[in-house]
């Protein structure tokens, strides 16, 4: 008879050679516990390759419970949520869901969790995650116990919630627990570890969640080996109106003055001479990586940094959006605004000019919640933040955004959009733009720009 086990992150098969024979396409020989070994991932098509062929086994590896009671609330499932978990069960509860932010991923999971019954785990990206799952799973299910891993708690309940990096750490020991397991925001898994996180956890039933599955490196197409492949996916144009707000865009083009255009060109150049004379080719996917590498030999490519890193202020960051702004804050003045910039100074100068609170990675939990309520409740009428608030934060109040810089990243700005889409009766959301002309930024606001919700 075959056995299977669960070891460090992989399924160890054991058993005469006749029987493993139905398994010997997924499975590796290790002579060091003279047994074939798999990673855990691989543990559902094991057993279907054995129940295929009629080998009798006894299964070890599972270590997860059933659920011991359903979903006790939620909120009824739209169309497109029912379509959604149609598709991942259609598929054999294994596959990716693409679905704008604030269209409701996180109900489709919990009817997921519902549909299948068995223990399950949720991983997130941030602690703010973490902490607005574990209020969601608490809701739904109050009959089973939520645990958390992360953040200084370590708990493993039935339903449980952790972080990429803590599921990295700790997936080899608890990933049997779980015979669902819930990827949201999942184009972070493709990373080398956070793959080998779903890799080593062993349940049969994967959903992954994301707006953006699409990745600069291009390993997205590592998600149909980690989750399974896309099974629903709708964009925010086919969307707008009736399950998300109606929203615009708008594009602002400001103007450096000659003395800063002057400087723009003069530091431009000094970074454009060198990475050419060094061959090197930033269109490529190594060309950064080569560029700090080569920066920091030498007393010429340390300047080349500084005049990257100055260039790049001068545009991100001119005066004139700044007094654009100042325009907008004022024209919007009764309505909700999030302010996005690509770094921490420029939205603490934000801050500092406008008299509005800012949120960084430096921001303490408590802090950054009692911000984003005075947001919701109008006590702040906007927020700046850096890049902390372009995943997981629900201010459905929130209408209007303004992107005074970030990076060419599509999900990025999709993400930000997504901030001010969450719908609300009578509502209709603008985001604006704001980008410095015949400067670098240029191009970068027209790579993140390709996506369907901006054509």
């Amino acid at each position: 008879m075959i056995t299977l086990s669960f070891a460090s992150g992989t399924i160890e098969v054991r058993g005469p050679a006749d029987e493993t024979a139905a398994v010997a396409d997924l499975v590796q020989w290790d002579s060091r516990t003279r047994s074939s070994r798999a990673p855990a991932s691989s543990y559902a098509a094991i057993v279907l390759a054995l129940v295929g062929g009629n080998v009798q086994y006894e299964d070890d590896a599972r270590a997860y419970p059933d659920l011991d009671g359903g979903a006790r609330s939620h909120a009824e499932p739209r169309q497109y949520q029912k379509a959604a978990l149609g598709a991942w069960l259609k598929s054999g509860g294994r596959g990716v869901v693409v679905l704008p932010t604030g269209a409701g991923k996180t109900l489709v999971a919990v009817l997921a969790i519902d549909a299948k019954r068995r223990a399950a785990l949720v991983v997130t990206p941030t602690l703010d995650l973490v902490r607005q799952w574990y209020d969601v799973l608490r809701g739904a299910f109050p009959s089973v116990p939520v645990g958390v891993i992360g953040g200084g708690e370590h708990q493993v309940e039935p339903l449980t919630v952790t972080t990429y990096d803590s599921a990295y750490l700790h997936m080899d020991t608890i990933g049997a627990r779980f015979g669902v397991v819930v990827f949201d925001e999942c184009h972070h898994l493709p990373g080398e570890s956070y793959a080998l996180a779903a890799r080593s956890c062993l349940a049969p039933f994967r959903l992954g969640l994301t707006a953006t599955p699409e990745r600069a490196d291009g390993r997205e197409v590592l998600l149909g080996e980690l989750i399974g492949p896309t099974v629903h996916r709708q964009d925010i144009v086919e969307m707008s109106g009736s399950w998300l707000a109606e929203y615009e865009t708008r594009r602002i083009i400001v103007h450096l003055s000659d003395a800063e255009r002057a400087e723009y060109e003069t530091e431009r150049g000094i970074y454009v001479d060198f990475v050419r004379s060094r061959g090197i080719r930033m269109s490529e996917p190594g060309g950064w990586q080569d560029f700090i590498k080569q920066s920091s030999v030498s007393k010429a490519g340390r300047r080349a940094m500084e005049a990257y890193q100055r260039q790049r202020t001068i545009a991100f960051a001119a005066p004139a959006k700044l007094d654009v702004l100042e325009n907008l804050l004022h024209e919007h003045r009764a309505d909700r605004a999030i302010v996005f910039t690509q770094d921490n100074a420029t939205a603490y100068e934000v801050s500092q000019r406008f008299l509005v609170p800012a949120i960084t990675h430096q921001t303490k939990v408590t802090e950054r919640s009692e911000v984003l309520a005075g947001l919701s409740d109008g006590t702040f009428t906007a927020v700046v933040t850096s890049k902390v608030l372009n995943e997981g934060v629900d201010v459905p109040e929130a209408n209007v955004a303004i992107v005074i810089s970030g990076s060419g990243s599509v999900r990025e700005h999709v993400q930000r959009l997504g901030r001010i889409l969450r719908p609300r009766e009578g509502k209709r959301a603008v985001l604006y733009e704001l980008v410095t002309a015949n400067t670098s930024e240029t191009f970068t606001s027209r790579r993140r720009r390709d996506h369907v919700a901006y054509r």
